[in-house]
Parts: structure tokens; C-alpha cells; sequence
């Protein structure tokens, strides 16, 4: 037996249609209400594990740099050995000259190495300052990365305990905004969605109420009531855009959603 053809959005009502988008709207509208009750914790946990990500980074640059530099204070120390090595030999050289030149000669090679070993004695002592002032940025970093963990973690247990108390209604919803976009025509709910980001509420759909549109209070002409309450055609507000709905439709709409 042969399948019966699906209706396609084009095929539905204008009244189905304006159905489906209320509804959707009642839906989209519940999601919100969900993120409302986050909040701004979502966007405070993430600034909040990136500033503990930098400064975790910048913890372990300043670990690398002393590593580092105790690294070449032990290059510096195996040049002193190897420069005092060369001293001695160069010391015991001056027992066996042969003339002026000679001494001179080792002279000058002396007080090179005795430069050099002042020279390396110098960084090593640059070195240790250098670990001793990096140290204490890394205790004061630590201490600062403590409190902000301790601040991620209330924040963090807050929002996880407030995503489990609304993850299933979310996802309900979620999975019925997705079927109830099937029923609507691609061009319309793309309109639904701009006006949606375009409105301070995120209402695109409204319903007429004491003769005026719910979402901008601006009254409605008689004629375009009527219009709207014959279900012929998709009305928009000529003042914000959103779609007009009359107040019986939609609070059929309402009442079969709850």
C-alpha cells in the first residue's frame, strides 16, 4: 500500500502555519526564560577558566625561565672551573719563561682569564637575582591563581547544578523548536529568527491585544484585525515586523501547549 504524501510547509494553512509559528515562539521564548536563569555565570565560568588557562601559562614560562637560567649558571660554573684550570697551567708557565716576551705573553693570558672568570661570576650573580625576583612573582601568581580557582569553582558548581536542573526541559524543547521549524517554510522562519535577534524580547510573534500589537503596543487599523483574524495570509506589524497574531488563535495555541 502506497505511503500517504507528507505535507510540505507550502501545503499546510496559513492558520497551521501561524500555529506552528506560535508555538515555536512559546518554545523559543521557554528556552530563553532557561538561559535567563544562567544568567551571565556561562560567559563568567569561560573568562574565568581562560584567566586561569593564562595564568597557569604564565606560571610555567616563569618555571621554564628558571630552568633556564639555572642552566646557564652551570655553564657559567663549568667555564670558571675550565678558566681556573687554564689559570694554573698558565701559573705554572711563568716558572719556565724564557725571556720578557714570553711573560708578557702568559701575563696577558692571565689577566684575560681572570676577566673572563669576573665576567662569569657576574651572570651567575645576575642569575640568581634573576631566580629570586622570578620566585616571587610565582608565589604571588600562585596565590592569585588560588583565589580565582576558588571563584571558578562556586561559579562552575552553580551553573553545572543549574544545567542539570533544566539539561532534560532544554532538550525537550529543543527537539520540539526543531520539529515545529519543519512545518514552517524556509523563508518565513528565517524572518522569524532576524526578528527574533532584532527584538530586545525575542518575540517575533504577537499577539493582538485590545486592538493593538502586543509587541510594540502600537495600535492595529480595524481592517488589518480583521485581516489578521481571517487567517488568510502571514501579517506583519507595520511598526516592529513581527507577525501579528489574533488573541483567540493564540491562546488556543497557548492553552494546548501547556
Amino acid at each position: 500500500m502506497a505511503k500517504k504524501k507528507e505535507e510540505s510547509p507550502k501545503e499546510i494553512s496559513v492558520e497551521e502555519r501561524l500555529k506552528a509559528l506560535y508555538q515555536l515562539q512559546i518554545v523559543s521564548s521557554e528556552i530563553d526564560r532557561i538561559r535567563t536563569m544562567r544568567g551571565e555565570l556561562p560567559m563568567e565560568v569561560e573568562e574565568l577558566a581562560d584567566d586561569l588557562e593564562g595564568k597557569h601559562k604564565r606560571k610555567e614560562r616563569y618555571e621554564d625561565q628558571i630552568d633556564q637560567n639555572k642552566h646557564n649558571i652551570e655553564k657559567a660554573k663549568e667555564s670558571i672551573r675550565t678558566a681556573e684550570g687554564m689559570v694554573e697551567k698558565y701559573k705554572q708557565h711563568l716558572n719556565d719563561v724564557r725571556n720578557d716576551k714570553e711573560y708578557d705573553a702568559i701575563s696577558k693570558e692571565l689577566e684575560n682569564l681572570e676577566l673572563d672568570i669576573l665576567k662569569y661570576e657576574k651572570a651567575i650573580r645576575e642569575y640568581q637575582e634573576d631566580n629570586q625576583y622570578i620566585k616571587e612573582d610565582i608565589g604571588a601568581l600562585t596565590a592569585d591563581i588560588k583565589e580565582v580557582q576558588e571563584v571558578y569553582q562556586v561559579k562552575k558548581k552553580e551553573l553545572d547544578a543549574i544545567i542539570a536542573d533544566t539539561k532534560a526541559e532544554e532538550e525537550k524543547l529543543r527537539i520540539n523548536a526543531k520539529s515545529l521549524e519543519e512545518l514552517i517554510d524556509p523563508q518565513l522562519l528565517a524572518a522569524f529568527k532576524r526578528t527574533r535577534k532584532s527584538t530586545h524580547n525575542g518575540v517575533a510573534v504577537a499577539p493582538i491585544q485590545r486592538d493593538a500589537c502586543s509587541g510594540c503596543f502600537n495600535l492595529i487599523p480595524p481592517q488589518r484585525e480583521i485581516d489578521v483574524r481571517s487567517h488568510k495570509k502571514i501579517i506583519a506589524c507595520e511598526y516592529c515586523g513581527r507577525v501579528l497574531i489574533d488573541e483567540e488563535l493564540a491562546t488556543e495555541v497557548a492553552d494546548n501547549f501547556k
